[in-house]
This record gives structure tokens, C-alpha cells and sequence, in this order.
């Protein structure tokens, strides 16, 4: 059973990755942009980038998903930003993750194993396809907030860094030579 989050700023590909891998492996997918809140999305359209409090139900949401495919034996791929090592931290264990005083009950606060994504690439060429994309709740102007709250992938985080220069097949077979063999970490 794998779960795999696809993550980076607005317009890395992370949706068109995501689907794509989800298709050919007949997983599960799901985009975390359809899980957040009309509030949130209003902000987002009005050009006010998200603050973490913003963000915290929706993150939470996001984790009881994948909770919920792990605990079906389900492999899931989720398309979510996952700017902050913290956001990172709550998908993987949830409220646990920042509550730290909270009991943790065996077997159900268990962290998730997740392999992180992360699709990498120069603002000018994210900036660029925001620019032609229509009909999407999030504004290029917000991409710099976005580029300012990344927080890239690190050990001991399992994750692997895909550059988006790459075409869309060569970032799927990637992805799919880092789940099948087992790898972490490419360069």
C-alpha cells in the first residue's frame, strides 16, 4: 500500500502529475484544491495568501483521507502544496503532529507513510503557467507568497525533488521508478 503527495507551489503540475500517475497505477487521486473551504477559496481569488490558521482544517482534512486509505489498504496519490515541513508533519500524523501534549492512541495516531513529491522548479517558468491557466481560484500574483512559505523536503522526510522542466511522462515514470524501487531520494 502506497501514498504518495505530489507537492510544490501553484502551477508546478502537481494536479496534471498527480492524475496522470493515479490513471496509469488505477489508483486513487484526489487534489486537495477541492477540499478547501469557500472562505479559503474567496481569500485565495481576492489575491490574500492563506495563513497557517487558514490552513489547519483543511490540512487536517487532507490527513483523515489518506487515514482513511491507509486503513482500507487503498493506494491514494494526493495533489496538495505541502509548502511547510509542519504541513508536511500534519498529513503524515495529523493533529498529533502540533498537538504534542495529546495521548497518542495505539495503532490510530500511527504515523502514515508517505512518500512527498516534490516538483521543483524556477518561478519564471511556474509564473509563466499561471499566466495561461483560466478558471482557477488562485491568482498568479499570489505565486511569490507561495515561493516565500516553501519550505523544500529534507532528511529525514521521505521525499524525492523532480525538476518541472522535465515533459509530464518523464515526471510520472519518475515518480513511478522512485515508488517501485523503493528509492528516497534523487537527485
Amino acid at each position: 500500500m502506497v501514498l504518495v503527495v505530489v507537492m510544490g507551489v501553484s502551477g508546478s503540475g502537481k494536479t496534471a502529475a498527480g492524475a496522470r500517475l493515479a490513471a496509469e497505477l488505477g489508483w486513487k487521486f484526489y487534489d486537495a484544491d477541492d477540499y478547501h473551504s469557500p472562505a479559503n477559496k474567496k481569500k485565495m481569488a481576492e489575491g490574500t495568501p492563506l495563513n497557517d490558521e487558514d490552513r489547519m482544517p483543511w490540512l487536517y482534512a487532507l490527513h483523515d483521507i489518506l487515514r482513511r486509505e491507509d486503513s482500507s489498504r487503498q493506494d491514494a496519490i494526493l495533489a496538495c502544496s505541502a509548502l511547510k515541513k509542519m504541513y508536511r508533519r500534519i498529513l503524515v500524523s495529523g493533529a498529533s503532529a502540533i498537538e504534542s501534549n495529546q495521548p497518542e492512541q495505539p495503532g490510530e495516531n500511527a504515523a502514515l507513510k508517505i512518500l512527498f513529491v516534490h516538483l521543483d522548479g524556477p518561478m519564471e517558468i511556474i509564473a509563466g503557467r499561471l499566466e495561461k491557466r483560466s478558471g482557477h481560484f488562485m491568482p498568479p500574483k499570489l505565486l511569490k507568497s507561495q515561493f516565500d512559505a516553501l519550505e523544500p523536503p529534507s532528511a529525514p522526510e521521505n521525499f524525492i525533488t523532480i525538476r518541472i522542466e522535465k515533459s509530464l511522462p518523464e515526471i510520472v515514470l519518475e515518480i513511478k521508478h522512485a515508488i517501485f524501487q523503493g528509492e528516497t531520494s534523487l537527485e
